[in-house]
């Protein structure tokens, strides 16, 4: 995940100062003589970029701060990160610099496309932080900040002994006893109550700040940085469920069937009851499956932490990208805090652009394992994307993803082909010509991308639209997110669970990334997309079984989508690089062959989706 430091502070705002009385047409380093019109428009922009900087660089490395010393009863860290906010909101939201970029999108017809992106970018954030309404948008920094500091100061608790949510995520995972599953579970739920409050004040703080400047709601806002609306953005993440809905109904039988062997549970039941499945939300049931012949928690052991990051650098200086920069590793927090730390970090993995510069950080707990080998491939991508974007012909406030799903789409790419039997042949985790049931590895890797769709697309997509766009009653909510979980995810809570509970709120995103989860689904879907044209396009190897390593031709299929960053559209974007338009046909395709191995397993058994 990579980290978006505002709320509604998109990839598609990130500046930088340019100054210049030529303008440059991105990614192609060519001067052009200005009009009149274009040079009053490029010195506002040039002068608003340096400021920007200066401001979202404090704003950043205070938000890194409250992220990463974390102590109980200590505000110093929290009143700082306000502080800056607050700076950085006054001036994007400035009456003065919103009626500018207005003014100047008027005669957008004279100015060069690049500094029409920039415009549309300055008037995106300012519609987050507007001036109009300082103390609304002073509030709300205020929430967001105290919102934080309660998700990630909870102490978490199993019979009366404090956890870290990285040991609930092992109990769910590994442990066979109903009972200590459904513990662990409801420890991982305990945080909801206490964010209930604070997350029915910021949906109003977040409606009436961006309603000042016209928009329905906060939900309609940030589908409007994809240039949709709310219903266009709703519609296709419907379309997204739809097409994947045979193979989930499938996946969703299975799993009721053989958790219920496993936990020795003689009465399969309808729907999956929300401690069966190995993750806190259902997101990702991979950890069902061990592929036999492949033990990389084993192979990664001896290795260490440090030897994954390092060797996730490898994989990209192998297709061509440069080595990371030395502060990269001074500067970020990589590996979990000691026991006698005597502060908290946030365990949540993202990656940072601090300065829209040179300084890119990452924030993990990195142990050696396969997940942590996947998410620092993935963490990676965004720290390459960063790093390619961050390039003359890119102004700063362009400076972010084509959209905000293609940041995640590239790490999670990366994160998929790291994780492939070639490759991993290739580094000696598994060996060379060990037999594995490719039907196994197809189900592992279904249970994890698969299995998101009716999570991100479905449940958080709906929620998330609810509560902002339908002002979803405040005795509600507890009640539609589980009617949302039955409905796409065919997953239900293990009792009763009341409104005195908050279980959405327990999903990070919820609170800090607000109303944008369908950048994920929407990711997964451009990444099968990607992978299929490299696979069969570039490597010309089956996309079950490739191998990007070593190949400049794969890093520069990839250099080439991330160079222009935001100041590409990303539609053309896609349609240019793998010939189609959104879709999840590539995904559908690739798991295709599973879906007759699923057909045999279920035959006989009662589906219920």
């Amino acid at each position: 995940m990579k980290k978006l430091l505002f709320t509604g502070l998109t990839a598609a705002v990130l500046l930088s100062a340019c100054s210049s009385q030529k303008t440059e047409t991105a990614g192609t380093s060519q001067a052009v003589e200005m009009t009149q019109v274009q040079q009053e428009a490029q010195a506002f922009l040039d002068d608003y970029s340096k400021t920007y900087q200066g401001l979202y660089t404090r704003s950043a490395e205070a938000e890194w701060a409250s992220n990463t010393k974390i102590v109980e009863g200590d505000t110093t860290n929290a009143a700082a990160t306000r502080r800056a906010n607050e700076a950085f909101a006054a001036f994007t939201g400035s009456a003065e610099n919103i009626e500018m970029a207005r003014t100047m999108l008027e005669k957008k017809d004279q100015l060069t496309p690049l500094q029409v992106k920039q415009f549309e970018a300055i008037l995106y954030a300012g519609a987050n932080n507007p001036q109009i309404i300082p103390d609304v948008v002073k509030a709300r920094i205020k929430a967001e900040t105290e919102q934080t500091e309660k998700l990630y100061g909870f102490d978490y608790r199993i019979y009366e002994k404090s956890v870290s949510t990285n040991d609930i995520d092992n109990v769910l995972k590994t442990e066979t006893d109903v009972k200590k599953r459904l513990d662990a579970w409801n420890a991982s739920k305990a945080v909801g109550p206490n964010l209930k409050e604070g997350l029915l004040n910021l949906r109003q703080l977040r409606n009436k700040t961006v309603q000042s400047l016209g928009y329905d709601d906060y939900f309609t806002y940030q589908a409007s940085d994809y240039d949709m609306s709310r219903e266009e953005m709703m519609d296709l993440m419907r379309q997204i469920n739809e097409e994947l809905r045979p193979l989930y109904r499938e996946l969703h039988t299975y799993a009721r069937y053989e958790l219920a062997k496993k936990y020795g549970v003689k009465e399969v039941p309808d729907y999956l009851p929300a401690h069966w499945v190995p993750n806190r939300w259902g997101q990702d049931w991979s950890a069902m499956v061990e592929v036999e012949g492949i033990d990389l928690d084993a192979a990664l052991k001896p290795k260490g932490a440090e030897w994954q990051v390092k060797q996730a650098e490898r994989f990209y200086t192998s297709m061509g990208f440069p080595e990371l920069p030395q502060t990269f590793y001074t500067k970020s927090s990589l590996y979990p805090l000691p026991p006698n730390a005597g502060y908290k970090k946030n365990n949540h993995a993202s990656a940072w652009h601090m300065d829209l510069n040179q300084d890119v950080r990452c924030l993990m707990s990195v142990e050696p394992n396969a997940e942590w080998y996947e998410t620092t491939h993935h963490e990676l991508g965004h720290i390459y994307y960063y790093m390619t974007y961050t390039n003359p012909d890119v102004p700063l406030l362009l400076r972010g993803g084509a959209n905000r799903a293609y940041h995640e789409a590239v790490g999670s790419l990366l994160g998929l082909a790291a994780m492939q039997k070639p490759f991993l042949a290739e580094l000696n985790l598994i060996e060379e010509n060990v037999q594995t049931d490719e039907v196994q590895t197809l189900l592992k890797e279904a249970l994890n991308y698969v299995v998101f769709i009716p999570f991100s697309s479905g449940v958080m997509s709906e929620w998330e639209h609810d509560f902002y766009a339908k002002n979803l009653p405040a005795d509600q909510l507890n009640k539609r997110w589980w009617e949302l979980k039955k409905q796409y995810q065919g997953i239900v809570p293990p009792a009763d669970r009341g409104e005195n509970y908050l279980d959405a709120a327990t999903k990070t995103h919820i609170n800090d990334d607000a109303a944008q989860y369908y950048d994920y689904a929407m990711s997964y879907v451009i990444l099968f997309q990607l992978h299929d044209h490299i696979a069969k396009n570039i490597l010309k190897q089956d996309p079950h079984a490739t191998n990007y390593y070593g190949s400049k031709e794969v890093g520069n299929f990839l250099r080439d989508i991330m160079y222009p960053g935001a100041s590409a559209d990303w539609r053309q974007m896609l349609k240019e690089k793998t010939g189609e338009e959104l879709s999840a046909r590539a995904m559908v395709d690739y798991f295709q062959p599973l879906m007759d191995y699923l057909k045999e397993q279920n035959k006989g058994r009662k589906y219920t989706l």
